[in-house]
């Protein structure tokens, strides 16, 4: 069974997990028999996701960037659950216009999110992960791999937290502790859906190539991370053809810069080309200061 079922039993914390990918990787780990910890802003949500999980579960309202916050989550996560063999960093947030458009603080706050967050909760986590020699999965993105124009603050913070995980992976190697990168395009989650009713996300949209502009469903990009993690993978690719785009990734800012030079030079008169703000429900609770923190819930 082991074999068949590397995560039963196992202690798997998510962050991001009210909704979007972070539900449904939560719901994969779950039917892999993993004891799953749900971390994110949105507290009903989160009760939602854990009471809908086979086996046990648990869920923490907690900031990734709040590291008071975050080191008491790791905290009652051990007590309540157990040390943690799986860390998934994937909370993240995302907004589009002209850089110069975009409020400085949406911008800080996407880095702070995707970046400064998946640092947070590796250094909460790493503790557990080095006891168990487990293992922790950096959700990157195609972002990551190649920069587009009008996500200016998300292509940083992607490409960040990449090199963030492979130095750590190669840091960690010699402990024990494996290190895993999750590339994936884009998917249809919530945030994705609100992007798509921006003027300025379509046309962007529509100017990329097949297939990096279509929307992949969300619970087979979440089993093939899942799929990643039981191998302890160093790289995951959602959708095969990203390890293409690796391949050629040298490459890609010029072709981008062309592309867009014609492009978006047809677009200088359009007025509903502008920032968005951050995307979706999980945006909007990503804008608003944090609460006080609440107990963590329980299902199953």
């Amino acid at each position: 069974m082991a074999e068949t079922l590397p995560l039963l039993g196992r202690i798997a914390v998510i962050t991001g997990a009210a909704r979007g990918l972070g539900e449904a990787m939560a719901r994969a780990l779950a039917r892999r028999g993993a004891k799953v910890a749900l971390l994110g802003l949105e507290e009903r949500e989160l009760a939602r996701v854990a009471a809908s999980l086979p086996g046990e579960s648990a869920y923490w309202p907690v900031d990734v960037t709040d590291e008071a916050a975050m080191e008491r989550t790791a905290t009652q996560v051990t007590e309540r659950l157990g040390p943690p063999s799986v860390v998934v960093a994937n909370a993240g947030v995302a907004a589009a216009g002209p850089f110069l458009d975009t409020a400085p603080a949406t911008w800080r706050r996407i880095v702070e999110v995707n970046l400064l967050g998946s640092a947070v909760t590796a250094r909460v986590f790493l503790p557990d992960l080095l006891r168990t020699h487990g293992y922790y999965l950096q959700v990157s993105s195609l972002a990551g791999i190649a920069a587009a124009p009008m996500m200016s603050a998300y292509c940083a913070s992607k490409s960040g937290a990449e090199a963030f995980a492979h130095s750590l992976r190669a840091e960690l190697a010699h402990r024990g502790v494996g290190v895993g990168v999750a590339y994936l395009s884009w998917a249809d989650t919530d945030m994705i859906k609100a992007a798509d009713g921006h003027a300025v996300m379509r046309v962007l949209r529509a100017g990329l190539p097949w297939p990096a502009s279509k929307t992949h469903p969300v619970a087979p990009v979440a089993a093939r991370l899942v799929h990643g993690i039981e191998r302890r993978a160093p790289v995951v690719y959602a959708q095969p053809w990203l390890r293409a785009a690796q391949a050629v990734r040298a490459g890609l800012p010029g072709i981008v810069a062309r592309r867009s030079r014609h492009e978006f030079a047809r677009l200088t008169d359009r007025s509903d080309i502008t920032a968005t703000g951050l995307f979706g429900a999980g945006g909007k609770a990503a804008e608003r200061p944090p609460g006080q923190e609440a107990p963590g819930g329980r299902a199953g």
